[in-house]
């Protein structure tokens, strides 16, 4: 389901009137960045670190070691 021009235009329309002119780019600014940071922390969460970690069945480094 897309969105035409003519929905998007309704939508720009309530945005504006319920916001003001003046806030819409500072919101979508905040939008931006509140998408950095949750792509941010997804790419920490599933970084090199955690794929080493499966690699020992899950175990960090530290209990694989006493295991040995």
């Amino acid at each position: 389901m897309a969105l035409g021009t003519t929905e998007m235009v309704i939508l720009v329309g309530i945005a504006i009137f319920l916001f003001g002119a003046k806030r819409i780019p500072e919101l979508a600014r905040n939008v931006g960045r509140a998408k950095g940071e949750f792509q941010k922390g997804l790419t920490e969460a599933t970084g090199v670190a955690s794929m080493d970690d499966m690699d020992r069945g899950g175990m960090t480094e530290e209990v694989a070691s006493e295991q040995e």
